[in-house]
């Protein structure tokens, strides 16, 4: 690990519901060295997945400042943030999202051509395939594969394009205890193997057992750190 891929400097957010403020982040402050597998936890409403938005570039903070890869997003314009976000950002999500009536391999492609990249297959991606377990599976459609296996699925979906930050958000709240395991296990092979800088959010610490470091938000802030 070396130069920070993620910084945020005094990061806010407030939210006006009605006349009311409801202030979601409060000052973090926040450094990711590159090649980091990264917990975010905290339980709900402690401004995490606010937190997961704003660093994908999905939402704007109120104040403060979000560098990735040394890039300052307040400075860029829309076309270029959404430029940003497609090279350098996979997110996975607690829902697959996954497109029932196609087949696992043409959801992986969508992500590629949103992108602007041909279909050629790459020997890098084939290992990631490997790696998830699912490259004997990428013929079926969503409905004939195991949450875990979609989820797995998804994983690709998010890392295709060869993000240099993948944002995973709950990703194994919707799995029972065995699939949730071998997700994660995937995440952190992801991690050592391919060195993907992981930033995970999560409010079960069992899922936060597996980062290299765990940081715990509570009421919009970072309360402690766990090196």
């Amino acid at each position: 690990m070396n130069e920070p891929i993620i910084q945020t400097r005094d990061l806010r957010k407030v939210f006006r519901v009605g006349e009311v403020e409801v202030h979601a982040l409060r000052g973090v402050n926040l450094t990711v060295p590159r090649g980091e597998f990264l917990c975010v936890a905290g339980p709900s409403g402690s401004g995490k997945s606010t937190l997961f938005h704003i660093l994908g570039g999905l939402l704007a903070p109120s104040a403060g400042e979000v560098l990735i890869a040394g890039r300052d997003l307040a400075r860029l314009c829309d076309a270029e943030r959404t430029a940003l976000r497609r090279r350098m950002v996979g997110f996975v999500f607690q829902k697959f999202n996954l497109l029932p009536t196609l087949t696992a391999a043409d959801n992986i492609a969508i992500a590629r051509h949103i992108a602007g990249r041909d279909q050629d297959q790459d020997p890098w991606f084939l290992q990631v395939l490997d790696l998830l377990g699912i490259r004997e599976r990428l013929h079926h459609k969503p409905s004939k594969l195991s949450g875990g296996e979609q989820q797995r699925v998804a994983i690709a979906r998010a890392i295709v394009n060869h993000p240099a930050i993948l944002l995973a958000d709950e990703p194994t709240g919707n799995l029972d205890s065995q699939n949730s395991a071998a997700v994660l296990g995937v995440l952190r092979d992801l991690n050592e193997r391919l060195g993907q800088t992981i930033l995970l959010i999560t409010h079960d610490p069992n899922v936060a057992a597996y980062a290299h470091r765990v940081v715990r938000m509570l009421d919009g802030r970072l309360v402690d750190a766990e090196p």
